[in-house]
């Protein structure tokens, strides 16, 4: 897939002003400071489409970009220690919450792992809930410019290790990417193409 347009459309709090249109919509989200700005600009070809920082916790509302006119990006806020009040997080968690469990139009959701560590009880809790409400998702390994090749691999086992011993049947699909050396850009837009195609086709019929 070729990024021809991306174009910001709207940010709020409130599901109900998230656009109306009939197209699949995927969700980008992850702890603050994952890089996950940065994935979204590589991946869109746009520098400045998402607003990076080196303050965790800038993203604070639910971000529409549509992309080639057919499908939106959407860029959530992080969790973790954004350096937000405690009533904001609160607040995060609700319209955040609220968005997965009402977003018809969501037709998977990307969250985002540092790949510079082992499993974290945050992500793996987030990916539990989303797997409790039957909401799709796939995972994306970021910074892997970081670390060798074999520390990588390492930590992606944990991941599967310490997943599959609990309720999980099978792992999740996952990404490696670096923003830094585009590496995962052709593989995840692959990916979103394939489920665009096989949306459109279900619609037809």
């Amino acid at each position: 897939m070729q990024i021809k347009s991306a174009e910001f459309v709207i940010s709020n709090s409130e599901v109900s002003k998230c656009p109306s249109e009939n197209i699949p919509e995927y969700a980008f989200i992850g702890r603050s400071n994952v890089g996950k700005s940065s994935l979204i600009n590589m991946l869109t070809g746009r520098n400045k489409l998402a607003k990076t920082s080196s303050t965790p916790g800038k993203t604070q509302l639910i971000n529409h970009f549509k992309i080639n006119n057919n499908w939106f990006l959407v860029d959530l806020p992080g969790y973790g220690y954004a350096k937000v009040s405690k009533s904001t997080k609160k607040e995060f968690q609700s319209f955040i919450t609220s968005y997965f469990k009402q977003r018809k139009e969501l037709v998977c959701t990307f969250v985002l792992i540092d790949s510079r560590h082992s499993p974290q009880k945050i992500d793996v809790d987030f990916m539990e809930f989303l797997a409790e409400n039957e909401i799709p998702f796939c995972m994306i390994f970021t910074k892997t410019d970081k670390l060798k090749p074999k520390a990588i691999a390492q930590n992606i086992t944990k991941y599967k290790e310490s997943m599959l011993k609990g309720n999980w049947a099978a792992f999740p699909t996952y990404f490696t990417s670096s923003s830094t050396h585009k590496n995962g850009k052709e593989e995840i837009l692959h990916f979103i193409d394939q489920v665009n195609k096989e949306f459109y086709q279900g619609n037809l019929n």
